[in-house]
């Protein structure tokens, strides 16, 4: 099983991203899946998760208004729109796969791709 994300780079406040992690080796429509964000110094944090179907999202609180997870399940993708980028923004953003349909348990990870955010 594999899992690439791309779509990271330098970027100015203010603007957007639109990251993507594609998965190989695995039924993609059984699980849920999530992506992470781990800023410099900084334990990794839970952003944003998306059932199997689509039809359900999670964001966290600090970041609900902005970012935007989706899938597409017939191109085995999950992407994260990020919109009015910030500062603190600036991190490695992993996507996960859960263990299941929203269980909350992520047992296989991507390699991450780099966001920074410039003033």
């Amino acid at each position: 099983e594999h899992m690439v994300e791309s779509g990271g780079g330098f970027v100015q406040a203010g603007g957007s991203l639109r990251l993507s992690c594609t998965v190989s080796g695995r039924p993609f429509n059984f699980y849920a899946m999530a992506w992470f964000r781990q800023a410099p110094g900084e334990a990794r944090e839970l952003v944003a998760a998306i059932d199997n179907g689509g039809g359900s999202t999670s964001y966290a609180e600090s970041v609900k208004d902005r970012f935007t997870i989706s899938r597409d399940n017939a191109k085995n993708t999950v992407y994260l729109k990020i919109n009015n980028l910030e500062l603190n923004d600036t991190g490695v953003y992993y996507c996960a796969k859960d263990v299941g349909n929203w269980r909350w348990s992520y047992d296989v990870w991507g390699q991450g791709t780099q966001v920074t955010v410039s003033s």
